[in-house]
């Protein structure tokens, strides 16, 4: 992958056919022009699947580009954004009833109409992806990809040596089984515990639903990772650009 894990530039230029793979690259944010081309050089550059050459011209907007292996998004048109969305607002750009929308908390710096990837309820927060890259959105949300996600919760305890397994075997809820792909507990403080789960699920509710079926309602939920996206120590109603390693993490993610 790139040596730097730089964003592209909000000033980087929007192509509007072939350009040169070294410019192309040193805008995405790779490195600089002769940085590049030492990497098409040393045939650590792939384009549609062939090994580049110096002197290739690429589309940004269509060409599949790898460096060292890893997807690189070169299109300066796309927008990745992690969101550390806050407890009360709704999960739409904008509410047709005026409550507070993610859009409230952009602060017009995206030029670019973003969307949310998925959903967190008005009660619930943490980590959101907002992206006008539809292919990847799509696949990022499509149960077939199993993209997982983490959540912390604090829950009604305490919590029974073998709620684990039980997750993790399955639990029957009335639109069907689920099952979780890990699961801990954080703390526990008697009436009063946090747990941690993965999933791949991404029906409505499913983890609050989840955690009532097994006789512990959730009265705190915050997303803390969507593939190998973590919220980290992001703060609430804050977003910030994915670098391209983490762009390059998720194309992964879903096979790409």
């Amino acid at each position: 992958m790139p040596r730097d894990n730089r964003t592209p530039s909000p000033d980087a230029p929007v192509y509007t056919g072939p350009e040169r793979l070294q410019k192309v690259l040193a805008a995405a944010g790779v490195g600089s022009r002769r940085a590049c081309e030492d990497l098409i050089f040393r045939r650590r550059v792939t384009v549609n699947g062939r090994v580049a050459q110096l002197g290739d011209k690429v589309d940004p907007a269509t060409a599949v580009i790898h460096v060292n292996g890893e997807r690189l998004q070169a299109d300066t048109r796309l927008v990745y954004l992690a969101m550390n969305k806050p407890r009360g607002v709704v999960s739409t750009m904008a509410d047709e009833k005026g409550r507070t929308a993610l859009a409230d908390f952009l602060n017009n710096r995206v030029e670019q109409r973003v969307y949310h990837v998925g959903r967190l309820d008005a009660d619930s927060e943490g980590l959101l992806l907002l992206t006008n890259d539809g292919i990847l959105a799509h696949r990022l949300m499509h149960p077939s990809y199993g993209v997982q996600k983490t959540y912390l919760c604090e829950v009604a305890g305490p919590i029974p040596r073998n709620l684990g397994k039980r997750l993790a075997a399955g639990i029957e809820l009335e639109d069907g089984p689920v099952s979780v792909d890990a699961f801990r507990v954080v703390d526990s403080l008697g009436r009063t515990a946090q747990v941690e789960l993965s999933l791949h699920e991404g029906r409505k509710h499913i983890v609050r639903r989840l955690l009532a079926e097994v006789g512990h309602p959730v009265s705190r939920l915050v997303r803390t990772a969507i593939g190998p996206i973590r919220l980290g120590d992001l703060r609430s109603g804050r977003t910030r650009r994915l670098t391209n390693a983490e762009v390059a993490a998720l194309f992964k993610a879903v096979g790409d």
